[in-house]
């Protein structure tokens, strides 16, 4: 009886026990989940070579951010806009570096959640990846050395016969170099740098590009100059589409695409249009 009784009791405890045990484990798991749901990551991949969108940086000066897996930081317009999205949604921001024929692959993929990297919104892109609403707005720009033949150019007639190039899979060098009557259009370069880079070599007589590149490089380089035909009948002919710029996320991925349009639906251009200044003041005077 008493083998028995004392069998009845150690079960009891055991049960207790057990059941202690199992509400400890609860408690640990809610507050895992609740930890993880807080540390949530917004994984964003751009260039980080494409001022003044953005650029690489060796420390964290006017609140650059880390580059995932290595020792440097990226800062600029799209840095600035990935912070303002990531703690707004209250995630922790990563930023991944990849070359620009990568991005879009990498957010069809998984690899990152979004891209905010200068993108126009174009028809081709829709088909890969959806986009939110407009960032920024763009206009077209030209860009030739002070001293160069087109220096004096008043419209897009005027560049007639040049020698250009631009930036490889940018409606820059798809949609706008082809416009330029007589062009001797030059192979793409692989980055926005590069682009600038030929032009101040003297390889290329001018290249194309939209309004914030080109303000930035005329910081980085005094001798060049700026010819903006827009307001005039003999401009670059480009479609909304074309200059709009968004932020790109994998196809059917609602919840994060409203999430950035909420944010973005809080701010008008002028907003950008600081923004843009700011990162334009800020940039690094380098050739990278």
């Amino acid at each position: 009886m008493k083998k028995k009784l004392m069998s009845l009791v150690l079960a009891a405890a055991m049960v207790v026990s057990l059941a202690a045990c199992g509400s400890s484990s609860s408690k640990s798991e809610s507050s895992t989940k609740a930890a993880k749901s807080s540390e949530e990551t917004l994984t964003v991949a751009m260039e980080c070579g494409y001022a003044p969108y953005n650029w690489t940086q060796s420390d964290d000066s006017n609140g650059a951010v880390p580059i995932k897996d290595s020792s440097d930081y990226a800062y600029g317009y799209d840095v600035m806009m990935a912070k303002k999205i990531a703690d707004a949604l209250g995630r922790k921001l990563q930023i991944v570096k990849l070359d620009w024929d990568s991005l879009i692959p990498a957010v069809q993929s998984g690899q990152v959640d979004c891209v905010i990297a200068g993108q126009s919104i174009t028809s081709e892109r829709k088909e890969m990846v959806d986009f939110t609403e407009p960032y920024y707005y763009a206009s077209i720009i030209t860009l030739v050395k002070k001293d160069g033949k087109y220096a004096n150019a008043k419209g897009l007639s005027d560049l007639t016969g040049a020698t250009c190039t631009s930036q490889l899979g940018t409606i820059w060098y798809d949609k706008c170099l082809p416009q330029i009557k007589d062009v001797n259009k030059q192979p793409a370069q692989e980055s926005a740098p590069s682009m600038l880079v030929a032009l101040n070599s003297g390889r290329t007589d001018l290249v194309v590009t939209d309004m914030p590149t080109g303000k930035a490089a005329l910081v980085a380089y005094p001798d060049f100059k700026l010819l903006d035909f827009s307001g005039t009948d003999d401009d670059f002919q480009v479609s909304e589409e074309d200059i709009n710029i968004g932020v790109s996320v994998k196809k059917g991925n609602q919840e994060l695409l409203d999430g950035i349009n909420s944010v973005l639906s809080q701010m008008t251009k002028d907003d950008f249009n600081k923004m843009m200044d700011e990162a334009i003041s800020v940039q690094p005077l380098s050739e990278e």
